[in-house]
């Protein structure tokens, strides 16, 4: 990276700042090459269950707006793939 910041950016800051302001320097462009060889994943098959979990805690992620259900599964998702590396 060329350009340094005073400080770690929050995600709040990043939204703040005008594009021009952001540096990219490390991040390549992408061209049509990337493309060509993009491959579509689908998601993996969900599977309904029914979960008892605290009211305060489904309250913290539906603060953080539309698709509270898809961020508790990957964050769900990123424990489990953690634990099997451990083993």
């Amino acid at each position: 990276m060329t350009k340094r910041y005073d400080k770690e950016l929050s995600v709040e800051d990043l939204a703040a700042m005008p594009d021009s302001d952001i540096d990219y320097s490390d991040i390549p462009e992408l061209d049509k090459t990337f493309w060509k060889n993009a491959k579509l994943t689908m998601p993996a098959k969900k599977e309904k269950v029914t979960i008892r979990i605290d009211a305060d805690v489904i309250e913290w992620f539906k603060s953080k707006g539309k698709g509270y259900q898809s961020h508790m599964n990957a964050i769900l998702k990123a424990y489990v793939h953690t634990q099997l590396q451990d083993r």
